[in-house]
């Protein structure tokens, strides 16, 4: 691993008291592959950071208008610095390529505070993280805390190839205890396989976590309820084609003044509430946030979100309309 000292880059920070966020510096940036870079985030008078628990992740305000969500990796006691990991994103929205082209040493960044959709379950009897890629972020320090307080866990990764992996002073102690399991160069059909036998082992009482891409996600999701194994997951990406020439137009109708607005299959709900001066929050603008969060008090919303749980999403009383869409002519949102 190579610590990375760049020049200081022409990114002010606008001072803002918004509440929930904070600034911090980047006190170290840390090249794990060719693809990943890992940033440390410290306060800038050198004070304590707001507490987290395993699995929790903040939202790093890259740009103006832009934020991204990344996991917090380092174990959850460091109460003195945030770890973060970005890997380099080849169609990357702005986020992952403003972290590695315009980040550097001893910026000022503004994040909110940790926020936790993906807490390790407390009466589980044995713990089993399963990782792919960069997903690997929030189960590195649950496995930290698992260790620390003498739980029972295995932690999977899956990885194009073994140089891949990166984060060997997180992962040396994991092995060193035999609790890593390295699957690398595995293609689709071997993956599946590889996870089947992963689950197929585990003890009851396991509880399985999960973060990567989409497909090995939805695999262990499928795999493992089939085993009756209650499933975690992480998600940051939303699904594909939440506006596009092939999807339905819709109508929005506001509940509290009765405007009708038109959606047309290239924009979203978001984008024809903001542009006809709706309130409305965003952050990730993929679904996986929760910060443009609204009730739906007629229709049916098509969810293409990855924040709602499953029990969530069959209520139909709330939609994410950065991504989500209709499955009914018109939407009644409160708003």
């Amino acid at each position: 691993m190579a610590t990375i000292s760049w020049s200081r880059s022409e990114v002010p920070v606008e001072p803002d008291a918004r509440s929930g966020t904070l600034v911090v510096r980047i006190a170290a940036i840390t090249r794990e592959t060719d693809e990943i870079l890992k940033f440390v985030l410290v306060d800038p008078e050198g004070g304590a950071l707001p507490g987290f628990a395993a699995g929790a992740h903040v939202d790093v305000h890259v740009a103006p208008g832009l934020t991204r969500q990344y996991s917090l990796l380092n174990p959850p006691g460091e109460n003195r610095q945030y770890v973060i990991a970005v890997k380099r994103e080849p169609q990357s929205r702005g986020g992952s390529a403003a972290m590695h082209g315009r980040m550097a040493l001893g910026d000022l960044v503004r994040i909110g505070s940790p926020r936790n959709n993906f807490g390790l379950a407390p009466g589980a009897a044995h713990h089993l993280l399963i990782a792919g890629g960069i997903g690997i972020t929030p189960l590195l320090g649950m496995a930290a805390q698992l260790a620390a307080t003498s739980r029972a866990y295995t932690l999977a990764c899956f990885v194009r190839a073994p140089d891949l992996a990166g984060f060997a002073e997180e992962l040396a102690p994991i092995a060193r205890a035999g609790r890593l399991q390295l699957h690398a160069g595995l293609n689709a059909e071997a993956t599946v396989a590889a996870v089947a036998g992963l689950l197929a082992r585990q003890p009851e009482g396991t509880h399985v976590y999960a973060c990567g891409p989409r497909p090995l996600m939805d695999a262990v999701g499928e795999l493992a309820r089939g085993r009756g194994l209650p499933v975690h997951r992480e998600d940051f990406s939303a699904l594909p084609l939440t506006a596009g020439p092939d999807l339905a137009a819709f109508e929005v109708q506001l509940a509290q003044s009765g405007e009708i607005l038109p959606v047309p299959p290239e924009r979203t709900i978001a984008d024809v509430l903001i542009e006809h001066g709706v309130p409305l929050d965003t952050s990730c603008e993929q679904g996986v946030c929760g910060t443009c969060l609204t009730r739906v008090l007629g229709g049916v919303p098509e969810h293409r979100d990855t924040f709602l749980s499953e029990e969530e999403r069959a209520a139909d009383d709330h939609i994410l309309p950065c991504v989500s869409r209709a499955r009914t002519p018109l939407l009644i949102l409160d708003l």
